[in-house]
């Protein structure tokens, strides 16, 4: 009888796990209920499709997220490799061609002996077997049904945001320019300076203009800080957006060579240039006051829209009463929760939860105990505080320097930064070659940077 594992949900966390178990020798029965089941937010059928930003995050390796990407590196990430693969410009951040890049995954998956793909909605959780759950945010209701009575607590929910995309042909060029604020890749970000009239115009109709309403189950449920949508963060005041994603800090007008009072960045969305999202701009607006509101934006007067942004529900468990650091449920442990629908919040964080989920699946159809990633590196970090933090409070984690635990007193920041990604580096470095018999034979070790 050979080895086996249900994987269900083939987005970022599915994906990566079905992979890794496969590459073991692993056969992988992987669940996905697109197309014939589609989301809210969805548009394709393809694995690993990104439905909210294109990036994923920084790179730099002295950033959280640019840490948590060595991570996965040295652990070996197959759909990192294929973000990487499918990169456009992107500045400091990895940005990808969100097609191509869903294309390289799932031509993988489908092509793999060990992985069959079966496009069903599952309904109830398999009662027997190894099985790691990665339904994602937009878990469907009847499967959320199930899960509810497997883990015996409420779920929390939160409004995910999507910004939209326009039709780069549709700008007017010559009232923006091309600049990263952090000077990696000027050729990445349009920006679009504001006067301060421009300014104040836009934020009143911003903060007047009509929004969806949220069906009924959506009601009552908290935005996630890190993903407001823009019109609610405009509310908290005049200046608000120039301190968050309109800040001009870095982006001096090359015509002026000064700052402008306000500055709108989009963002490249494919390789060839030709659509571009507005960064920051996660709204809830609707379509007819996207349009105008948004038009308002020098460069923009005439934009047209290829996606409008939207706002959906995203479900997660209450991870410190349900799961353990090993993405284990602890009513369960035969079960794995990966990705955002454990508490983490990300695109890279969901592949490293499942990554994590897939090493431990394998450890436990092996007749070996699940083992915790270490605490010292930044994956290990995250996983300890979605199972420790406080049930009472708890929201959804990205990746971010204040989850690592044991940091000594260092003054300056650089210095402690740098301390602790040599830190992690080298404690995962020494945990990879304790456990080699979790690794393929030839795995290397080297952080490509």
């Amino acid at each position: 009888m050979f080895k086996e594992v249900i994987v269900i949900g083939g987005g970022l966390a599915g994906s990566e796990a079905a992979w890794q178990l496969a590459e073991r020798g692993v056969r992988v029965k992987l669940f996905e209920m697109r197309p014939k089941v589609m989301t809210p937010a969805h548009r394709t059928g393809l694995l690993a499709e990104l439905v909210c930003s294109n990036s994923l995050k920084s790179q730099d390796l002295y950033n959280a997220h640019g840490l948590l990407k060595a991570e996965l590196r040295m652990l070996g990430s197959m759909l990192l490799e294929a973000a990487q693969e499918a990169a456009i410009p992107g500045g400091k951040a990895l940005v990808v061609d969100r097609q191509k890049f869903a294309k390289i995954v799932t031509e993988r998956i489908e092509s793999h002996p060990f992985i069959e793909i079966i496009r069903e909605e599952v309904t109830e959780i398999p009662k027997e077997g190894i099985v790691i759950i990665a339904t994602g945010p937009l878990t469907s209701s009847k499967f959320a049904e199930a899960l509810q009575e497997l883990i015996g607590e409420k779920f929390l929910s939160f409004y995910d945001a999507l910004s939209p995309i326009v039709d780069a042909e549709s700008l007017d060029m010559s009232k923006l320019y091309f600049k990263d604020r952090y000077g990696w890749d000027d050729s990445a970000y349009l920006n679009a300076p504001m006067t301060e009239d421009e300014y104040d115009r836009f934020w009143k109709a911003l903060v007047e203009a009509e929004i969806h309403q949220p069906h009924e189950f959506e009601k009552g449920v908290k935005y996630f800080e890190a993903c407001l949508p823009i019109e609610v963060m405009a509310k908290r005041g005049r200046d608000a957006l120039r301190f968050g994603p309109l800040k001009p800090i870095g982006l001096p007008d090359p015509r002026t060579g000064k700052e402008p009072f306000a500055v709108v960045q989009l963002r490249r969305e494919n390789a060839e240039g030709t659509a571009y999202s507005l960064v920051g701009f996660q709204t809830q607006l609707k379509y007819g006051e996207q349009r105008r509101v948004f038009r308002m934006i020098p460069g923009l007067e005439k934009a047209e829209f290829l996606r409008y942004g939207a706002v959906h529900r995203n479900t997660f468990v209450n991870a410190p009463k349900v799961l353990l650091p090993t993405l284990q449920v602890r009513r369960d442990p035969r079960i794995f929760i990966a990705g955002q629908l454990s508490g983490t919040e990300g695109y890279v964080e969901a592949i490293a939860d499942g990554l994590v989920a897939a090493l431990n699946a394998y450890r436990l159809l092996n007749e070996q105990a699940p083992l915790e990633i270490p605490y010292h590196t930044m994956l290990g970090a995250l996983l300890r505080y979605i199972a420790m933090a406080n049930p009472k409070h708890f929201q959804p984690m990205n990746v971010n320097f204040g989850l690592m635990i044991n940091v000594p007193k260092i003054r300056k920041k650089d210095e402690r930064k740098r301390f602790l990604v040599e830190r992690a580096l080298k404690t995962l470095r020494e945990w990879i070659e304790a456990h080699r018999d979790l690794f393929p034979k030839g795995h290397r070790l080297e952080v490509s940077l």
